[in-house]
């Protein structure tokens, strides 16, 4: 009997649709007969490649070296982060008169390695308080560049866990080459001092884990090691991380609302700088970049700790004690006093967050692999409490992580410490989160309707 032609599958990837398409014509058109008669072992029978093997292993063969792709994926994410960097510092110092391309480069690198967390040494002291807006965009494209390499050495969807982490490394080697390159440009230009040594290890860091995300993504290598994990462990990451960022959230939201209430004193700011639109724009900008920073100072006021904003300034809830500070718009949201009246509930705001995430984490696992044909199933005790008590510490580590990178310098006067306990932030947000999320899946699991099926009668003709 003749054979047929495979087919792509559904899923099958779009760049490799004509070549595929091309091999399944070329098989079909040389397909012949085979003589399975007088009882010959086919397994005895030469072999040959098929045109649709040959037209795959062609491809391949034409997949770009990992160098090669590397080096192009990191060229272009060090463009799009840091030439917005520059702009804005050059329209700062036309603003001011004195405005040059070499110092606007020069002053652009600085505040672009200051987006990774490096710290700079200036004449006010050390600047370390990293703008996180700018570190999210970095971050982002280098999880595209991880995409973009995985795809280019034809490890999309069929790669392995070594693929993934060769291009995370890859990437990461290329991102500190150009750390290390911008701390030299930037002390050899008249611009802050740069610790190079220091430069190269954070950007390599910075560059392996972010670009990670999207290797093991794109290689499916992420499902390959989800996999190997037991399930409770699997869903506790999931809902821990979820957990984290719905607090996150909260924060971001109180400290938009914040702003909003206070938007005549923040444009009171704004316009006392008397720099005309330009200087009002690159300030405004200044201020979207470090607004991540201040909705995770939001995060450690709603769970308690506070932030400081200085060594006079301490903003807690049961106590406001604010000294002098520069006159920077995010600053207008400042609480003018302890919490009273509908203020007072904010803090349980967390909480919330912590109970949607269990109610989430139960409805995604009534509804797993369930056949659609059927009622969702009724998830077990033992699995959704085990799952919602290991989201705790996961949101616990997430929490922590944003909370020490939000924090920093502007100098070495009264600016020297701002930010939040990272710790504290990180342990009660754990704790909160697995007191929520086990209370939010638990009253999913008790007061969602039930999944009891009627099976029809013994002779009884279904239902039409």
């Amino acid at each position: 009997m003749p054979s047929t032609p495979d087919r792509p599958a559904a899923g099958a990837r779009s760049d490799d649709a004509l070549t595929d398409a091309e091999a399944a014509y070329l098989a079909a058109r040389d397909t012949v007969q085979i003589d399975a008669s007088e009882g010959r072992d086919l397994r005895t029978r030469d072999t040959v490649r098929l045109p649709l093997q040959r037209a795959r292993a062609q491809a391949r063969a034409g997949r770009a070296p990992l160098a090669v792709a590397a080096t192009v994926a990191v060229g272009w994410a060090f463009l799009v982060s840091y030439l917005p960097v520059t702009l804005v510092m050059w329209l700062a110092q036309v603003v001011e008169g004195s405005g040059s391309i070499g110092g606007a480069a020069i002053i652009g690198l600085g505040a672009w390695l200051l987006g990774h967390g490096v710290h700079l040494e200036t004449s006010i002291g050390p600047v370390g308080l990293a703008p996180l807006g700018l570190a999210v965009l970095v971050a982002w494209r280098l999880a595209r560049a991880g995409v973009h390499v995985s795809r280019a050495i034809g490890a999309r969807d069929d790669g392995t866990l070594t693929q993934a982490f060769s291009v995370a490394g890859g990437i990461g080697l290329g991102w500190g080459g150009l750390g290390l390159l911008a701390a030299l440009l930037v002390g050899a230009g008249g611009g802050p001092e740069v610790n190079a040594l220091g430069a190269l290890g954070t950007l390599f860091a910075f560059g392996t884990v972010t670009s990670l995300t999207g290797a093991l993504r794109t290689t499916g290598a992420l499902g390959e090691l989800a996999s190997r994990m037991p399930r409770f462990l699997r869903d506790g990451i999931r809902t821990g991380v979820v957990g984290g960022l719905l607090i996150l959230a909260a924060g971001a939201g109180s400290t938009g609302l914040a702003v909003a209430l206070n938007g005549g004193d923040a444009s009171e700011l704004i316009g006392a700088y008397r720099t005309g639109v330009g200087g009002q724009a690159g300030i405004t900008l200044v201020s979207l970049a470090y607004a991540p920073n201040a909705a995770i100072w939001a995060v450690g006021y709603l769970l308690g700790p506070g932030f400081s904003l200085g060594t006079h300034t301490t903003v807690q809830i049961t106590q406001v004690s604010v000294g002098a500070l520069p006159a920077v718009p995010l600053l207008a949201a400042l609480p003018s006093g302890p919490l009273g009246g509908v203020g007072a509930l904010l803090p349980s705001v967390p909480l919330v967050a912590a109970m949607l995430a269990g109610w989430l984490l139960h409805r995604r696992l009534r509804r797993a692999g369930r056949d659609p044909s059927r009622p969702p199933r009724v998830v077990p005790w033992r699995r959704l409490t085990a799952a919602a008590a290991t989201s705790g510490p996961v949101a616990g580590l997430v929490l922590f992580a944003a909370a020490f990178a939000s924090g920093g310098s502007l100098g070495g006067g009264r600016l020297s410490e701002l930010g939040t306990s990272a710790w504290q932030v990180g342990l009660i947000g754990a704790g909160v989160v697995s007191v929520g999320a086990l209370a939010g899946a638990a009253a999913a699991r008790m007061f969602v309707a039930g999944t009891k099926t009627h099976k029809p009668r013994v002779g009884t003709p279904p239902a039409s």
